[in-house]
Parts: structure tokens; sequence; C-alpha cells
């Protein structure tokens, strides 16, 4: 699976035919990047003309790009096709664009290839989000030139473009951005974990794991991969080919090189000697559960590994509270406290904000499924679940889980608004209301970030 390394000066897209898929933020930021270089423009996305932001329509018109709205591209030769995260490379408009010659990429290939900087990435099932933006603050708290960017909000190539050598990229990466990726090359990558997801789009737990492996598959000799060596089938996406130096944490055993907890502290060792270097005590970490020590350490490690001295490491590691919508405290109110977990968007998610809490918990969950077996989420319930109150287009097939771990204490809600009052009329002082749906938020939000801001919103009223 190794590649060679690409030359980014061979990189050409002046009067080019270039295809971009997908008019979300990635393929926005793709078509100013595109523009501005001189490509010859074309656009494709699902939804018709009159529901496309009128500015952006302005900027297609000045640039004179192709737009087919609520269709598939007409029979074209195209140079390349730049797929937003969310389009699947499966499409058959795609597929005959590939036949005839062009080169398929996401953006976040492009703005590797456009762009500057330094990248650091990581990617995992779970706990990217935290992991990215802690290293983006070590990276700031260090005095870096530095930007977090990709799968956490802000497109790759928006910063890339108008990086210079020295900007530091630090990149929340996703299997769907990392699948169409050929050149991407961190100097430091890193796998957190590897559970089942997105296998309605990956079909395989193979294939979504070799999708993840393309963090490292461009690297060299002179860069670092950072691995959970706890996780067996994150570690084993080593086997895809890493030429890559494997610097791995552990949170459960000391480790002779990598990040590792000893006696209530977090080690790196040494990149020279491998000596063990202090970074905090377990007991600094404000972030809730064993998995945001698992995060601590990738962070620590990835920092390290990119030259910042272990003192600012660990100060930043203090200084971190955590991020929005994952485990994040809304209030308490009777001797309740409300937590909105909405990021909680898979079953090992969930599964970890459950852990998190440990008990007396009254849960809402429910959306859109992917496709999962929910088997796994409802027995980890014995001891800690009080009540689930179940919302969206999967709710039913939660319920049936439920019943097959007899699991009887649930009921259905048709909204938002509904599951907070009646988590508010079952709980009690000592409780804990989270909303961690272990699924998408697709089929009644745009985006778990909405989502989870109409239950804070719900919570915020009662």
């Amino acid at each position: 699976m190794a590649v060679k390394a690409f030359d980014l000066k061979d990189f050409e897209v002046k009067d080019k035919k270039i295809l971009v898929v997908g008019l979300g933020k990635s393929g926005i930021a793709a078509c100013h990047a595109l523009a501005k270089k001189g490509s010859k423009l074309f656009v494709q996305d699902s939804k018709k003309e009159s529901e496309i932001d009128a500015d952006l329509l302005r900027f297609l018109k000045d640039n004179k790009a192709v737009c087919y709205f609520g269709c598939q591209p007409e029979a074209e030769s195209f140079h390349m096709v730049v797929l937003s995260p969310g389009v699947s490379p499966e499409l058959g408009f795609v597929q005959e664009a590939k036949e005839k010659g062009a080169e398929i990429i996401g953006e976040l290939e492009l703005a590797y290839r456009l762009g500057h900087g330094k990248y650091v990435a990581l990617t995992g099932t779970n706990g990217k989000t935290t992991t990215t933006t802690l290293l983006g603050e070590i990276f700031i708290a260090a005095g870096r030139k530095a930007h977090t960017v990709g799968n956490i909000g802000t497109a790759v190539i928006s910063a890339s473009v108008n990086a210079d050598e020295e900007t530091w990229l630090v990149t929340e990466t996703s299997s769907f951005q990392l699948e169409t990726t050929k050149y991407f090359r961190p100097m430091i990558s890193a796998i957190l974990n590897l559970t089942p997801d997105h296998l309605n789009r990956h079909h395989t737990m193979e294939a979504y794991g070799a999708a993840k492996a393309k963090i490292f598959a461009a690297q060299t000799e002179d860069d670092y991969a950072v691995i959970n060596i706890d996780d067996e089938k994150a570690y084993e996406l080593l086997k895809h080919g890493c030429k890559a130096k494997v610097y791995p944490f552990s949170r459960t055993k000391e480790l002779e090189k990598g990040a590792f907890v000893k006696e209530g502290k977090v080690f790196v060792t040494d990149l020279e000697n491998d000596e063990p270097v202090e970074i905090c005590s377990v007991k600094d970490i404000k972030v809730l559960g064993t998995h945001n020590l698992e995060n601590v350490l990738a962070a620590a490690a990835m920092a390290y590994c990119a030259g910042i001295d272990a003192k600012v490491i660990g100060e930043a590691i203090g200084s971190f509270k955590g991020v929005e919508h994952r485990i994040e405290f809304c209030r308490e109110l009777n001797g309740v406290r409300y937590y909105n977990d909405s990021k909680g968007t898979n079953v090992d998610a969930a599964i970890t904000a459950l852990k998190a809490l440990e008990k007396n918990i009254i849960l809402i969950a429910g959306g859109d499924g992917k496709s999962q077996d929910f088997d796994p989420f409802l027995e980890e319930f014995n001891g800690r679940v009080k009540h689930m109150i179940l919302l969206g287009r999967d709710a039913k097939i939660i319920a049936a889980s439920a019943d097959k771990v007899g699991f009887d204490r649930y009921t259905f809600a048709q909204n938002m608004e509904e599951c907070v009052e009646k988590a508010f009329a079952l709980a009690e002082p000592g409780d804990s209301v989270l909303l961690s749906p272990a699924c998408a938020s697709w089929d009644m939000y745009k985006n778990f970030e909405v989502r989870g801001d109409h239950f804070k919103d719900c919570v915020s009223k009662l």
C-alpha cells in the first residue's frame, strides 16, 4: 500500500476541466481555490438551483462554472473529479468519469496538492474532534502558527492555500476524506481506535479500516505514526504498510517507546534515547472518561513527535475543558445533571459516554442508525441506564435490540422537545439526563451540532 512521493510542482489545474461534486463547506472551498487557479469549473449538487445560496450562485456564474443542480452531469470528459466527503465514489456518474480517464480525489487530497503547510493528521472512529481540538491548543500554546482543520469543520483547502512552509495544519480526517487520498502525506499521523461505523458507505469493516489506513500510506521513514496499541483492530492496520516510525500509546500498560500512564502520570518517551519524560498528572485532566485519557495520550504523543516541549504539552492539557457536543455539561436542575453528547453518532461513541457517566442515566437515543448492530449498545445498559427515550427514523430498530437483551424500560418520542420533557418527568435527584444518540442526525437535523444545540435549548427552557 506504500505510495511513492508526489512532486507538488508537477500538479497543475489551470485550464483543466474539473468537476466538484457536492457543495457543502469543503466543496465550496474547493471551487474557490480552483477558480482562483484558473480551472474550467464544473459543479454538481443534488439540490435544485432554487435551494442554492444566492451568493454561491453569483460566484459560480462570475467564474463561468457549468452547473448541474438536481441532475447528473452530461457526457463530459473531465481531467479530475473532486468529491465532497459525503459523496460516495461509487456513484454511477463518478465511475463513468473515472472510466473516461478522470482522476477521482477529495478535497483533502486537493488541499495537499494545491497548498502548503506541515500536516499533523489523525483519524479514528471516536475521539477525533476532542483530540484535534486539544492538539491544536497545544500547538498554539507552543507558539506555533497552527490551524485546526478538516472534519472538525474548517475545510482543509481554505487554510492550505493561504499557508506557508511554517504553518502547521492540525487535521481531523474521516474515512470519507481519506478514501479519496493518494499522495496526502502528514508528517505525523495517528489512528485513535477502530470500531464499526459507516458500514452503509464502506460495506465491510475491512474496507472501513483500509480507508483509515490511508492516513499513513504516503508517509516515509522521516515521519511518525501514532497508533493506539490497546486497540487491536487499530494496531492491525499497520499491516497495510507503514514506512513511518511507529510511536504507540497505551492507557493500560507501560511502554518502552511511546506515550503511556504510570503511577497516575502521563509519560512520553524521548525520541532519541527512549527515556520516559513526564507530561502531567492524570488528575490534571479535566475532561471526563477513560476514553479522554486515551485522547490526551494521543495528543501528547503527536505534539512531542512535533518537537513541542513536555512542559508546554502538560500545561495545555491541564487547561483543556473539552469540546462542544461531546459529553458536554449543560446544566443542573433539581439535582439532575443534563449532558449533551450529540456527537455520539455511533454505538461505540455512545457506549463511551455511558461508561463516563457510569450510572443513574436517563438516555435519549435514536436517529439514522447507519446499518449498525445496536445489541452491543444495549448490552452496556445493565446498571447504568434507568430509562431510554427513543426518537428518529431507526428508533424501532434500537427498541428491537432492547427487547432482545431484555431491557424494557423505554418509551418513544416524536421530537426533541418531547424527549426532554419526558426525561425531566422521569429523572430524580442524582440522575443524569444524557443525549447520546448512537446514531447520525441526518434523518431529523442538518448535522449533530444542530441536534445538540436543539437539545441544549430544550434543556434551558425547563
